[in-house]
């Protein structure tokens, strides 16, 4: 069995539910920028991949990758291919509803609801993905070695991805959704104690 394809999860879920982006005011970040070097017989040739997040901070995100012989072709092209890759997720009171584990390959990112006033408690190319997405309280964690950024950000998609919206679970579960949703404000409103 080979390794998740998490662009072509997203294209699926984008077929079932489009997405109109030109409704969307979407802000960038350039998570990474790589330089390769390839040597030829005149010398070296020098080449730039570029990961880039585009989001709304209302509950849209996505990533794009792109190559090019200069930085700012590179730029645009991964934020062109970002934009061709946007999720929705449901948020409930600035964080997510529940805990969920993403895994790419060797990456895996735990992230966690948390109370209002704990920020965003996340590192590396974790925090441009879910500011971008318009988390305010959040707490997260990679539990894998790699610190690639590329599987990283994948592997946050993947756990953004299996987030399930309260009218889900209520679904699945054959409870009121009034309930499940009253249950993770309490939980999303509530001050921290010190």
């Amino acid at each position: 069995m080979g390794a998740k394809n998490i662009e072509r999860i997203i294209e699926e879920r984008q077929k079932a539910n489009p997405i109109d982006i030109s409704q969307l005011q979407l802000e960038e970040k350039v998570v990474e920028i790589r330089r390769t070097t390839r040597v030829v017989e005149g010398g070296r040739r020098f080449s730039f991949s570029t990961l880039a997040v585009v989001g709304d901070k209302n509950g849209h995100v996505g990533f794009g990758h792109g190559k090019a012989n200069e930085v700012p072709p590179s730029i645009a092209k991964a934020i062109a291919d970002a934009k061709k890759h946007i999720i929705k997720v449901p948020l409930v009171e600035g964080t997510i509803p529940h805990d969920v584990i993403g895994e790419y390959e060797s990456a895996v990112v735990l992230l966690k609801p948390a109370r209002r006033g704990t920020g965003v408690v996340a590192g590396g190319p974790v925090r441009p993905v879910l500011e971008l997405l318009g988390v305010t309280d959040i707490l997260t964690k990679i539990i894998s070695r790699t610190t690639n950024p590329n599987n990283i950000v994948r592997a946050v998609f993947d756990a953004l991805l299996k987030v399930k919206s309260p009218e889900d679970v209520a679904k699945i579960r054959g409870v009121d959704e009034d309930k499940i949703r009253k249950n993770y404000k309490i939980y999303a409103s509530s001050p921290i104690v010190k």
